[in-house]
């Protein structure tokens, strides 16, 4: 695996791309508005990144990250995703996004919605619960006492297990909380959503969740 595509060059986007670069690997970043206007960002980058737009991101991408707002998630490309890791760090914010019925009313997770959207990719969830500036600024190496940890969830275990090696050389130890439909426990007004936490602490959060219907 030697490049990271990114669809989506915000707050997230941007910082999981300079950790993609400082960790060696090529990135290819697009967004909605054209590759032009992530010039200031390529250049910040250095040789290892290009802008594009987000088909060929899809395209050239060993692994893709989709770092969109949650309402535009059908405009990912499919087919050059077929097959692919697709890491996906979402969250549902219904003043931003509109409300979405199947998540009002729990029977589906962010991640499981573009999982159908994609249905011949690997989902994984990540980086949805830290806040941006943090990726850049709380990585330490392995072994390292009271390391900071990241959910991942997914259905896939290969795919798992690449994102938790992804995690690790970024910085982070990686939590899994099982498949796609558990995603829920790490969402918007959880207990591990945004503060700092060893995987143990973030475990201990994982099985303290709730679901909005019962008070989350």
């Amino acid at each position: 695996m030697k490049t990271i595509g990114l669809i989506g060059a915000g707050h997230i986007g941007g910082q999981v791309a300079r950790l993609a670069v400082k960790s060696g690997y090529d990135v290819v970043i697009s967004n909605s508005r054209g590759p032009e206007t992530l010039s200031d960002l390529v250049a910040e980058l250095g040789p290892r990144a290009r802008a594009a737009v987000p088909i060929d991101a899809a395209k050239a991408g060993d692994i893709v990250v989709v770092t969109i707002p949650l309402k535009n998630y059908r405009s990912v490309p499919v087919e050059p995703l077929a097959g692919k890791i697709v890491i996906d760090t979402n969250n549902y914010y219904p003043q931003r996004d509109g409300h979405i019925a199947e998540l009002d009313n729990e029977s589906t997770t962010t991640s499981e919605l573009l999982q159908a959207h994609l249905p011949k990719s690997k989902v994984v969830k990540a980086f949805n619960h830290i806040y941006a500036s943090q990726l850049t600024t709380d990585g330490l190496p392995a072994g390292t006492k009271n390391r900071r940890a990241l959910v991942i969830a997914g259905n896939d275990r290969d795919a798992k297990a690449t994102v938790a090696q992804l995690l690790d050389q970024f910085g982070f130890d990686a939590v899994d909380a099982g498949p796609l439909s558990e995603g829920w426990r790490i969402q918007r007004d959880t207990p591990g959503y945004g503060p700092r936490r060893t995987a143990e602490e973030l475990r201990k959060d994982l099985a303290a969740a709730k679901r909005y219907a019962d008070g989350g």
